[in-house]
């Protein structure tokens, strides 16, 4: 059940993309906040009656990536009122290419890698997800963008911060 949910998220994507596209961030939140309700039952449910498996740790981060890197960047090349800046798309899609870098960099020269999320890589995930949602109850409700400026701050500080604990962590692998 908990892979089904989250195939069932991956599947969400495109729909939110879609929405995205066609100008609706009511859908498209409406969407978003499925694929994260879809999101924390699957790993309720793969905890409370230990269905843990190796496919739901694999799939569970994709579809977490697909959706978020897909919001960031559908919604900046939007033709929403009201999107995210180029830098911070930049930080955030540039942190994911680096940690998978990282990852695979580790993996190739040690044979295997540790993985292990962290109060910061989590809050970063939050604050990521609060961006997405802040812009399109923007384009929803309008409201001041000044905001929106303080969330898009505290997401990039967490991310860039995410990055170098993860790179310290990483380093003490090799």
């Amino acid at each position: 059940m908990p892979n089904w949910l989250t195939i069932f998220r991956i599947f969400l994507v495109p729909i939110f993309i879609i929405f995205i596209g066609y100008n609706r961030p009511l859908y498209a939140l409406i969407v978003f906040i499925i694929a994260g309700l879809t999101d924390a039952l699957d790993g309720y449910i793969a905890r409370k009656f230990n269905m843990i498996t190796n496919l739901g740790k694999i799939l569970d981060p994709i579809a977490d990536k697909t959706l978020l890197v897909s919001a960031y960047i559908f919604i900046y090349n939007s033709h929403l009122e009201i999107k995210f800046p180029y830098w911070l798309v930049v930080i955030i899609i540039s942190r994911d290419i680096y940690l998978l870098a990282g990852t695979a960099f580790i993996y190739f020269f040690k044979g295997s890698v540790k993985v292990k999320p962290s109060f910061f890589g989590k809050a970063t995930t939050f604050f990521q997800i609060l961006s997405v949602i802040a812009v399109l109850l923007a384009n929803i409700f309008i409201y001041s963008t000044y905001i929106l400026d303080i969330i898009f701050y505290i997401t990039a500080g967490f991310t860039l911060l995410s990055a170098i604990l993860y790179t310290r962590y990483g380093l003490n692998q090799l």
